[in-house]
């Protein structure tokens, strides 16, 4: 069965999908295609179910629950760090909760943590790659960083504001869920579990092959140095990512429940796992 998989063109979700890509590992019974679009977009395409398997912000799951499982590989966690709210200036909390912050997309996870960490605050959506040119420029007060930029940001004179995973894991203990991949739920069962281990043998094998996995997610490293670039990797492709666990599915329903809790997500969803 031919299976469609989107994943975002960044070096986290090249690491983990660069086996599957070059033909590294394989499924029985299953005929891989890829597609490659920005998190906000595959957000938003969510009610669409265009695709098989997609990586989302695990905010989006509060909408897109009816239609879609959550996967126990492919996660992106951020374990006491995580997307970063900077300004070009040093700013307090309470100046940022007046600031006109940019935000990468009112789906993404980080402006959920945002939301939780900042209550609420105006903010306009910027793509997340031009969010830094928006704060740099004075267009907006302060910018949520995602990617790439959470390691780089000092480099064009940014001033962190809060770090949202360090944020989140002192309010709970627990790692910040950010990406995710999830199954369509009209897909038969045998096929939910091969596309489901095929992803996670292709994690498997980008961990053990760090070098050769590197070399193809530095084609989207958009700017970053090797080393930034393993950093980044390391961050967000780990043990975690290669099975959540006990700790990693409590942090996901923890998240979801406090956003609905405070009222930022409209209803109260329980995680189901493929």
């Amino acid at each position: 069965m031919r299976v469609r998989f989107a994943h975002t063109p960044d070096a986290d979700d090249a690491f983990m999908f660069y086996a599957m890509v070059e033909g590294k590992v394989s499924e029985p019974g299953i005929e891989p295609e890829f597609v490659v679009e920005d998190i906000e977009s595959l957000n938003r395409k969510g009610e669409t179910t265009e695709s098989d398997v997609s990586a989302f912000s695990f905010h989006a799951y509060a909408y897109l629950a009816d239609k879609y499982d959550l996967m126990n590989s492919g996660s992106s966690m951020g374990d006491g760090y995580g997307p970063v709210v900077v300004a070009k200036r040093k700013m307090t909390m309470a100046e940022a909760k007046k600031a006109l912050i940019a935000i990468p997309g009112k789906m993404t996870s980080s402006y959920l943590a945002a939301r939780l960490a900042l209550g609420e605050f105006k903010h306009t959506t910027v793509r997340f790659d031009r969010i830094v040119d928006a704060v740099t420029s004075g267009k907006v007060d302060a910018g949520i960083l995602i990617h790439e930029g959470q390691i780089t940001y000092a480099e064009h004179g940014l001033k962190k504001v809060i770090e949202l995973g360090e944020w989140w894991c002192k309010r709970t203990g627990l790692p910040l869920p950010l990406g995710c991949d999830m199954i369509n739920k009209s897909l038969p069962e045998d096929v939910k579990r091969k596309a489901s281990n095929l992803l996670g043998r292709s994690i498997e094998y980008a961990l053990a092959h760090r070098d050769e996995a590197l070399d193809h997610a530095m084609k989207y490293a958009r700017g970053m140095e090797r080393a930034q670039c393993d950093r980044f990797v390391s961050m967000y492709v780990n043990e975690l990512t290669r099975d959540l666990g006990e700790r990693g599915r409590r942090a996901v329903a923890q998240f979801l429940k406090i956003g609905y809790d405070e009222k930022v997500v409209p209803k109260l969803v329980r995680p189901i796992f493929v």
